[in-house]
């Protein structure tokens, strides 16, 4: 009997065995595999940003960082003091670095500090013996060649936070330090820019230290991205705007959209946000007039002035409201009900037609275009011209601008549209607002007369057969005899550029901020005469060369004042240079 169940028993353990060993050998690898070997994520190298010269506008530098690994030193802080007379720590890195070292186990690495200079790195390295558990480990920084010229166009990159998890399930966005774009560009196409995670295969002890690599699959670094930006261009756009306060500038193609420069200033410092700010910096830029946060190119609107006076003028022709031959007699002023409705000349313009009220921006002569043709006309004019809504371009933030209508007003006020609110809206005052990116787009439509997209990235969007614009050639025609009589003998002659073949066309506006009562006008008080956050905007629209339209280009000059005198120079100088590098020609 003992003997039996001697049997029995050894027959049971050998068949306990057998299942573990043979029938279930494979699933209890697989579990000591995972046990014994770690998975871990390798974050791939950010893709390259360049110009379409293929001059870089954000690449990745290297950059050295000093770290701390706690079991290697007898006492951590004895070391961060030891570290403190190499490299300056600030109270709050030390205060992060014991937290850190506190919440991680003794082998992975902490922190102490990144972007160390070479001298830094150096110093670090001579005192090594002096400094246990302190390494110097290699990574990446992204950097900005072309610094705040490009910073809102750009955008950033940032650690990821909470929110970006939720919303994106990448595991490569799990890696400590990762970052991600956050605006501008950046974001817009951070997809092709992030690459895809490597994976490496960890052979670990039973505390996760790394024992050896069994395998490896190296990450995909970001694609690289092209832009139609031109790097010196846009460094020229944003060189003149900084001689003023605050302002932005964009200049594109006519016959493909492309996008050249898109400036805006002031800009911010490009690494200003890829690390926490202090709130007392958060304030400051919040606060500032010049609101350097905001990208005015594409996100800033403005009340247009003369220069919606193309729009006016393409809604009275298309409706029949007037023909080209119209005319009109100014006398300084009209009367509308009973309000007074002022022209540039106090003592008037006399009869004008299209050509000389474009030249000479006459007020009276588009107050009676715009009561002809009416505000809705108006409306779907400015529409087809790019106005009134986004224009589609690649950033993750434009402004949609707004041209009332009837049915607008009805909808956001519950009052009926009064036809004097049409003179105020035919000289781009009221309540109509445009982008700088939207001007350059309708003063692009009307020199071409297709209705091109803007893009930023080279090639995309590009298409050789854009539909046309729903106004006649002919009417188009007397529109653009007028723009060029403006920089021949207008407001802009003294802007225009002088050599032969490059010739500009255009448009100057000056929008007011403030209005000026009439107890002002009598005193002769100016918008010049007032502080600098009432003064009026400077704008100028306008294309080159005159005889065959290549290139567009829209100046906002916030509280400038004239658009003939500071505007209009900007513009011109952009045109003449875009016309020299001619990167149309390339396209």
């Amino acid at each position: 009997m003992l003997g039996g169940l001697q049997v029995g028993m050894l027959g049971l353990l050998g068949a306990r065995m057998y299942g573990l060993q043979v029938l279930d050998g494979d699933r209890y690898q697989m579990l000591a595999d995972e046990n014994r070997i770690a998975l871990r994520l390798l974050a791939p190298s950010r893709g390259t940003i360049v110009d379409r010269d293929g001059i870089a506008l954000a690449r990745n530098e290297r950059n050295f960082r000093a770290v701390l690994v706690a079991e290697r030193t007898q006492s951590v802080e004895a070391t961060l003091d030891a570290v403190q007379a190499i490299v300056p720590l600030a109270e709050a890195e030390m205060q992060r670095v014991l937290r850190d070292v506190a919440r991680k186990r003794g082998f992975v690495p902490v922190l102490l500090r990144e972007n160390l200079s070479w001298a830094q790195v150096a110093a670090i390295e001579v005192h090594a013996p002096d400094l246990p558990g302190v390494a110097i480990e290699i990574g990446d920084v992204r950097t900005y060649p072309l610094g705040e010229a490009a910073s809102h166009l750009l955008g950033y990159v940032r650690a990821v936070s909470e929110p970006d998890l939720k919303d994106d399930r990448d595991p490569v966005l799990s890696l400590p330090g990762f970052k991600i774009g956050k605006d501008g560009i950046e974001r817009q196409h951070d997809g092709v820019l992030r690459g895809g995670a490597g994976l490496s295969e960890v052979e670990v002890n039973a505390t996760g230290r790394s024992i050896r690599e069994l395998s490896r699959q190296d990450p995909k670094d970001g694609a690289k991205l092209t832009l139609a930006l031109d790097a010196e261009l846009q460094k020229l756009a944003y060189a003149r705007l900084a001689a003023e306060k605050s302002g932005a500038a964009v200049v594109l193609d006519v016959r493909t959209g492309a996008i050249y420069a898109l400036a805006s200033f002031p800009g911010v410092a490009p690494d200003l946000f890829a690390h926490t700010i202090s709130s007392t910096m958060w304030d400051e830029l919040m606060q500032s007039a010049t609101t350097p946060l905001v990208n005015k190119a594409a996100d800033g609107v403005y009340a247009p002035g003369s220069t919606f006076k193309i729009a006016t003028a393409l809604a009275a022709l298309q409706t029949r409201a007037v023909e080209p031959d119209h005319t009109v007699v100014c006398t300084g002023s009209v009367t509308f009900g009973n309000r007074t409705f002022h022209c540039l000349s106090k003592h008037g313009h006399g009869r004008v037609g299209f050509t000389q009220a474009f030249a000479h921006s006459c007020n009276v002569f588009f107050y009676d275009v715009a009561s002809r043709a009416g505000i809705d006309a108006i409306h779907t004019a400015s529409l087809a011209l790019g106005l009134g809504q986004r224009t589609g371009i690649d950033l993750p933030h434009e402004r949609a601008g707004l041209v009332p209508s009837q049915a607008w007003k009805k909808k956001a006020t519950g009052d009926v549209w009064h036809a004097g609110e049409t003179l105020s809206v035919g000289i781009g005052q009221g309540d109509v607002r445009a982008s700088p990116l939207q001007l350059a787009l309708m003063i692009a439509r009307v020199a071409g007369g297709e209705a091109i997209v803007p893009h930023l990235v080279k090639d995309s969007a590009e298409q050789k057969a854009w539909p046309r614009l729903p106004f006649l050639p002919r009417h188009l025609d007397v529109v653009k005899a007028g723009l060029e009589a403006v920089c021949s003998s207008g407001t802009a002659m003294r802007a225009q550029i002088r050599e032969p073949g490059l010739q500009m066309a255009g448009k100057t506006g000056t929008a007011q901020v403030r209005a000026i009562s009439q107890e002002d006008r009598d005193e002769g008080v100016r918008s010049d005469d007032m502080d600098w956050e009432d003064r009026d905007h400077a704008l100028f629209v306008g294309y080159a060369p005159v005889a065959s339209p290549r290139y567009a280009c829209a100046v906002v000059v916030e509280h400038g004042g004239h658009g003939n005198t500071v505007a209009a120079p900007i513009a011109r100088d952009l045109l003449l240079e875009v016309q020299k590098r001619d990167p149309g020609a390339m396209a």
